[in-house]
């Protein structure tokens, strides 16, 4: 079978591709919200947290010729990140949502500054793992290129889910996320506990955003994200805070981003930019159709401040 001979079949094979290219960022992020936000609090710093994560990824990745050297040190700077949002947000009298908002811009800022001699550079890029060896059409083979880090987060979706449900770091988390002054009457430590939490969530958007400048689209600029860290905080909403559901929810999102692309490679072009904006749309018209009086922020942890 040749590349086109796949028609109009290439269409849904080619949005399976880009959703599973597209949602890995979105999938990491999410997840590590979903952690942070079980603790009871947001973190609306996590687009600041991406974009610092690919620079610094991109940055390790070029200097060492090693891109997984590169993913670990992207996580490590989400890590700090979560760690200067956590202890911020310790202190008496202070929102998190503002404090999110404040680390977004000095995180996009600082990465923008300090990628600036990254920018034409080509650095390593992560491999992917082909799962099409089985057709001997190049689409496939193509649409099938598989990177590590989506396998990674594939499988870290439902791990996180059983070890909040049945572990007790997770039974922790949960009872600081619900009230925090049940935790420290059991004798929880609630500001460690969050802390841990924030910077586990910043750990995994860092990594995310290495995804970006080390495989799709695999190269650092002022451009590379348009808002996946603000959309990921919808799509935990979106999930009910079920790091499984976070997953499907990614891929949902990926699969609507890559429609306008696929559509285009069999000559549809008339309401191109409107495709491409499909993903943004259907994020609003998924929260408005889960959102109502009755079942509005159903499984919130309580102490998040959207709850209060």
């Amino acid at each position: 079978m040749d590349d086109t001979a796949l028609g109009w079949w290439g269409v849904p094979l080619a949005v399976l591709a880009g959703a599973i290219r597209v949602s890995t960022p979105f999938l990491f992020v999410s997840l590590g919200e979903c952690l942070t936000e079980k603790s009871g609090r947001i973190n609306l710093g996590l687009e600041g947290t991406l974009v610092m994560g690919a620079m610094s990824g991109y940055a390790v990745s070029y200097a060492t010729g090693n891109p997984w050297l590169g993913v670990l040190v992207a996580g490590l700077a989400g890590t700090v990140f979560g760690a200067l949002h956590a202890a911020i947000c310790s202190l008496d009298r202070v929102n998190d949502i503002a404090v999110g908002i404040a680390l977004m811009l000095l995180g996009t800022g600082l990465a923008f500054f300090l990628g600036k001699p990254y920018i034409q550079p080509q650095a390593p890029q992560l491999p992917a793992i082909g799962f099409g060896w089985w057709s001997s059409s190049q689409q496939v083979r193509d649409a099938l290129q598989v990177n590590a880090l989506f396998l990674i987060g594939a499988v870290l979706a439902p791990v996180l889910l059983w070890g909040l449900r049945n572990t007790r770091w997770g039974m922790t988390l949960r009872i600081v996320g619900e009230s925090a002054e049940a935790a420290r009457a059991m004798g929880y430590a609630v500001n460690r506990t969050r802390m841990l939490a924030t910077m586990a969530g910043g750990f995994l958007a860092g990594v995310g955003g290495s995804f970006l400048s080390l495989h799709y689209p695999g190269s650092w600029n002022e451009r590379l994200s348009s808002g996946q860290g603000i959309t990921a905080v919808a799509l935990v909403i979106f999930a009910r805070w079920d790091p499984v559901l976070c997953f499907w929810a990614a891929l949902l999102f990926g699969g609507a981003g890559a429609l306008g692309p696929a559509l285009q490679s069999v000559g549809v072009t008339q309401g191109y930019y409107l495709f491409n904006a499909a993903p943004y749309a259907l994020t609003l018209a998924i929260m408005i159709a889960t959102s109502s009086a009755r079942h509005r922020l159903a499984g919130a942890p309580a102490e998040l401040s959207v709850t209060r």
